[in-house]
């Protein structure tokens, strides 16, 4: 996990999903857990919720007693050591709800991210014009806050980072393609900026033709975040607030629908074909 994408917030909420999680494999209940350090049960919920901070002889002393291997045991202990940095997105609080701060660090943690949208454009594909395009008559996001939400998503964006590049596969809804969002010429320049990022070799995006009436992203849009160190989660957006899927089973049954999803749209290659017929029909227009 990259360290200038440091989020305690964010390392707190997957140390103590982890913790969870192990004890639940153990079979033991908190209060059984709350003896292995001689505290209370409340201790051991905060540490679980990530709620405080979890010390690194705490995480090591409970995965032991729960039978974790010495090789997961130091690696979340290491995260734990790391829990105290500063947040890389301080400079984007006021941006950025409350509900929504625990994504955005869990997302500058994460080695590998799938999303399904069936409306618009994934936050790390967007350019400033588009997102601002987004933005316009929004409800829930003022005029005045519009510029500085913009710079927030544009800071989120990893997938040319050169030191730590963020392994990103979408799956996007044909319908994504043709909402001129902004205008012609804000859509064209997105179009032509999907097309420069699919050169990348850590960038697979597919669009959904709308021939395939049925497939597993009806249910509604999802996101996956896999991470070096921790368990991966899945997470689902609604307009006030989020759900994080940390249940393992629940989320290889997101992975696998995240899989079939790529099956059942274009390939990569049309695809591409796809961006640029649509982009030269918004250059044909503008001439006109």
């Amino acid at each position: 996990m990259a360290d200038h994408r440091a989020d305690p917030s964010a390392l707190r909420f997957l140390i103590g999903h982890d913790l969870r999680s192990a004890r639940e494999r153990a079979k033991l209940k908190q209060t059984e857990a709350a003896k292995v350090l001689g505290c209370s049960q409340a201790k051991i919920n905060y540490l679980e919720s990530g709620k405080t901070q979890q010390k690194p002889d705490e995480v090591t002393a409970l995965l032991r007693a729960y039978g974790a291997d010495v090789e997961h045991v130091d690696r979340m202990a290491s995260l734990a050591a790391r829990a105290d940095q500063g947040t890389w997105w301080a400079p984007f609080s006021d941006a950025l709800p409350n509900w929504f701060k625990i994504f955005v660090g869990l997302e500058g943690l994460a080695t590998a991210e799938f999303s399904y949208e069936s409306l618009l454009l994934p936050g790390q594909l967007q350019t400033p014009d588009y997102a601002a395009g987004l933005l316009v008559g929004n409800l829930r996001v003022p005029p005045m806050d519009a510029p500085q939400v913009v710079r927030a998503r544009m800071a989120r964006q990893r997938l040319t980072d050169d030191t730590n590049p963020l392994r990103f596969r979408a799956v996007i809804e044909q319908y994504v393609l043709d909402r001129v969002v902004g205008g012609p010429q804000v859509m064209r320049a997105q179009l032509e900026h999907l097309l420069n990022l699919m050169r990348r070799d850590n960038i697979e995006l597919r669009v959904m033709p709308v021939s395939v009436a049925v497939h597993d992203g009806l249910d509604g849009d999802f996101l996956l975040l896999d991470f070096g160190e921790a368990q991966s989660i899945g997470y689902i957006e609604y307009p006030t607030g989020a759900i994080y899927v940390q249940d393992q089973d629940q989320v290889s049954a997101y992975t696998l629908s995240a899989d079939r999803l790529c099956a059942a749209a274009l390939s990569v290659s049309d695809t591409a074909d796809a961006i640029a017929a649509r982009i030269e029909t918004l250059a044909t227009n503008s001439e006109d």
